[in-house]
């Protein structure tokens, strides 16, 4: 039986900070990992899809949590086929990028830079995977991403360029998972053991990708989004602020402990960051997970 880690996508949102969810006398972001590991055992670490991660920073995050305790990070926007803004670049490559100000694409820059771009994202997460702390590389593609041979191909271009570090992906884009192409997605993600990260989101978007439960290798990742009725907002509150109630995180147990019989481990993390709506829904779902039998949940490490 595989072991279920709950938690959420970010402890550092600026509206769960002005929540309360966090004491008073919490206040550094020290002290607010360290109080974070003490109640949950996984994290999905957002800030690294806007900038570059620094090996500094990530070497603190391993020594800031205990034993047992788990990143998940997702993958800058460069790599993802995002736009990206070229001040989310370090300097020293900025200054190679020439006249002109707008969004960065991966397609239409200097192969040299790109190569430098994925040797410092990866090399910059080692100390958590030397530390025992990492779970996976979380590439999260665009709506623009739709299946097919050259698409399949990057996908496994990014798991080469990311080893040792193992990824995880997630689509926006429907044609990977209609009827007629689901089972071609999840064998192609199967035979190369590359986790489908499973999701719960507002459905009837563009963009919407339904709550298929599959397995595909011996890490299983599930976010949810929430289901707010504001999914096309601009304001990233408003997408994802949504409370889940009981009643909806009871219906999704059954599958994750299925999910968690099929895998070694598997990830369920929370995205509805809105102050602590996420914090409260992870916290929720876990309870429930551990009531229910044959469903192994993690605790949160020990604090060290």
């Amino acid at each position: 039986m595989g072991e279920i880690l709950v938690g959420t996508a970010s402890w550092t949102d600026r509206t769960l900070l002005r929540s309360g969810w966090y004491p008073p006398d919490v206040t550094t972001p020290e002290e607010r990992l360290r109080y974070y590991a003490g109640r949950f055992p996984v994290v999905e670490v957002d800030a690294t899809y806007y900038a570059l991660p620094a090996e500094g920073t990530a070497r603190l995050w391993a020594e800031r949590t205990p034993p047992g305790f788990v990143f998940d990070v997702k993958a800058f926007s460069l790599l993802t086929g995002h736009p990206t803004r070229p001040r989310a670049l370090p300097a020293d490559l900025r200054a190679s990028l020439g006249e002109g100000g707008g969004n960065l694409y991966v397609h239409d820059l200097d192969p040299a830079l790109v190569e430098q771009v994925w040797e410092r994202f990866v090399s910059a997460l080692l100390p958590l995977r030397e530390a025992g702390r990492f779970g996976a590389v979380l590439f999260q593609f665009p709506r623009w991403f739709p299946i097919g041979g050259r698409a399949k191909r990057y996908i496994l271009e990014c798991g080469r360029r990311c080893a040792p570090l193992p990824i995880s992906v997630e689509f926006r884009n429907r044609t990977w998972m209609t009827e007629e192409n689901r089972a071609e997605t999840l064998d192609f993600l199967r035979s190369y053991a590359i986790p489908y990260v499973c999701v719960d989101m507002p459905q009837g978007h563009p963009c919407s990708i339904p709550p298929v439960v599959a397995a595909t290798a011996d890490l299983e990742i599930v976010r949810f989004h929430g289901r707010s009725d504001k999914w096309t907002s601009h304001d990233i509150h408003e997408r994802f602020g949504y409370l889940y109630s009981p009643e909806e995180l009871e219906e999704w147990a059954p599958r994750l402990c299925e999910l968690g019989r099929e895998a070694s481990t598997t990830h369920v993390l929370m995205n509805n960051c809105y102050r602590d709506h996420a914090q409260t829904n992870a916290r929720q779902l876990a309870g429930i997970l551990a009531a229910m039998r044959d469903c192994a949940v993690r605790p949160a490490p020990a604090s060290g």
